[in-house]
């Protein structure tokens, strides 16, 4: 599975609670749509530490990172690198 459809049904199963995958634009803003809270940020970068074997640092928990699935995956992409 890919890094964005591994993101993707990470965030559709546990803060959308459905396997439809046109619920979630990989381009939205899960803070401006309210999918997630700064408690649910810090869920999926444990998810994303755990499942990608990466940190995520305190100065890198940024909107630019970690605001929607194309931010994150550009994200792991530079912390692979």
């Amino acid at each position: 599975m890919s890094t964005e459809a591994t993101i993707r049904n990470y965030i559709l199963e546990n803060y959308l609670f459905t396997e439809d995958q046109s619920a979630l634009d990989s381009a939205d803003s899960f803070l401006d749509k309210g999918i997630l809270d700064s408690t649910g940020i810090l869920e999926v970068i444990y998810f994303l530490e755990d499942e990608f074997g990466i940190k995520v640092e305190d100065t890198e928990m940024v909107p630019e990172n970690l605001d929607s699935v194309n931010n994150i995956v550009a994200f792991i992409g530079r912390k692979r690198q």
